[in-house]
């Protein structure tokens, strides 16, 4: 599993902090995540239901909604109708990213957002929540009488779930002004409630007014002796567990809208909107990041633009040791190798790449030598050593394969040399 920022402004200014949960092999398909009321994208269930959630092959983004997840100060939720749209403007730039989630998850409150979110977002075709209440203003309970009738500037705080949580002018009115029942009437999703009957935050009667409130398909799941936080990572691997099974009826795998795959030969680099510097690259039919260091103003999500290149460097140089040791029949059993990229002023060229070389196998001395003598003769050695020319047109054109039938010959040829 791959966790990675995911940053983006929303359209009224705010930068929204969100965290990708990527799988490591083939991804099902994408989730967005609501997390709990004051509890913030980084809480112990949001974490943990999203990270078993990449496990099962389901990329899973979470955000923080406004007010929540600034570290060291006490929560102070924008509202109700906030959070929806933020939900929603999280959805429009996993689109843009090629990840548009196909299921919305929500957390107490969050599973109140996420009904009234999914409706507004095309891509999402199931919703699952977890210990939401029906009628939204059930949080008011939590709050107490002085969170209603505020003045503008006015606040109240109150504790919730141990943690004091202060709350502004119509924050109340916003909540009451919801109505959950028609939403889930015309949801159009799939829906999957998930409740444990021993809930002492949200009763586990809240649960049934969704139920009966929404059309099918519907589904219930009791997540019995699990308390309201989902503490115990026993019950959020459940949670997750479930939700990933059921969903896989309703999100078709990769049926999120994806961009069409770089051509053989074709290394494509985009903007992900996440961080100043981080971009996807495609290529091969493989995907990764690129960003620069923390230093620099970057997330430090993947190798920078000049490790890349070494990456390229050390690739090529480890296939050509390949090749040569078996047209040689020599006793190569691993080679590694290590690359490291300097600039040195008032050199020429200032640009120096050292490599490390590893070789295992029971070599003699001569043999040593030559693989190292071939290690110099690898086709992006003598690119760089050469130099290269870089075209630049308006639309990126598609290389032809002779380009790599190209490569492939130079390295053969470096292993018949004698």
């Amino acid at each position: 599993m791959r966790s990675e920022p995911f940053d983006f402004d929303c359209a009224d200014g705010r930068r929204v902090r969100g965290r990708l949960d990527r799988p490591d092999g083939q991804v099902r398909a994408y989730a967005l995540f609501a997390h709990c009321f004051t509890c913030g994208k980084d809480n112990l269930a949001a974490t943990r239901i999203s990270r078993a959630l990449a496990a099962e092959g389901v990329g899973t983004l979470r955000i923080d909604f406004a007010g929540i997840g600034e570290a060291g100060v006490a929560p102070m939720p924008a509202g109700f109708t906030v959070d929806v749209g933020d939900l929603k403007e999280a959805a429009a730039v996993m689109a843009r990213h090629g990840c548009a989630p196909g299921l919305l998850i929500g957390h107490s409150l969050g599973g109140a957002a996420a009904i009234a979110a999914a409706g507004n977002i095309d891509s999402v075709k199931a919703v699952a929540t977890i210990g939401a209440p029906f009628d939204v203003d059930h949080v008011l309970n939590l709050l107490g009488p002085g969170a209603e009738g505020l003045s503008h500037g006015e606040t109240h705080t109150a504790e919730v779930g141990g943690r004091p949580v202060s709350v502004g002018a119509g924050f109340a009115e916003d909540l009451k002004a919801q109505d959950q029942k028609t939403r889930l009437a015309n949801l159009k999703r799939a829906l999957l409630i998930l409740h444990s009957p021993v809930d002492q935050v949200v009763g586990i009667e809240e649960s049934s007014g969704i139920f009966l409130a929404a059309k099918h398909p519907k589904s219930f799941v009791s997540l019995d002796k699990a308390d309201h936080l989902l503490s115990r990572p026993e019950d959020a691997a459940y949670a997750a567990t479930v939700i990933a099974a059921w969903a896989s009826r309703y999100v078709d795998a990769m049926t999120t809208p994806e961009t069409v795959p770089a051509a053989d030969g074709v290394v494509r680099v985009s903007e992900t909107g996440a961080g100043k510097f981080q971009v996807k690259v495609e290529a091969g039919g493989a995907m990764l990041m690129a960003d620069e260091p923390v230093s620099v103003g970057g997330l430090a999500s993947g190798p920078t633009p000049y490790e890349l290149v070494a990456a390229g460097l050390g690739a090529c140089t480890v296939m050509t040791l390949r090749l040569y040791a078996e047209k040689k029949g020599l006793p190569l059993e691993r080679a590694s190798v290590e690359v490291r990229h300097e600039r040195q002023a008032g050199q020429t060229p200032p640009d120096v790449f050292e490599r490390m070389l590893t070789l295992e196998g029971s070599f003699d001395d001569d043999q040593r030598a030559r693989m190292f003598e071939i290690a110099d003769k690898c086709p992006v050695h003598r690119t760089l050593e050469g130099g290269a020319r870089v075209v630049t047109r308006g639309d990126a054109p598609a290389m032809p394969a002779p380009c790599e039938e190209e490569h492939f010959r130079e390295m053969d040829e470096a292993c018949a040399e004698t």
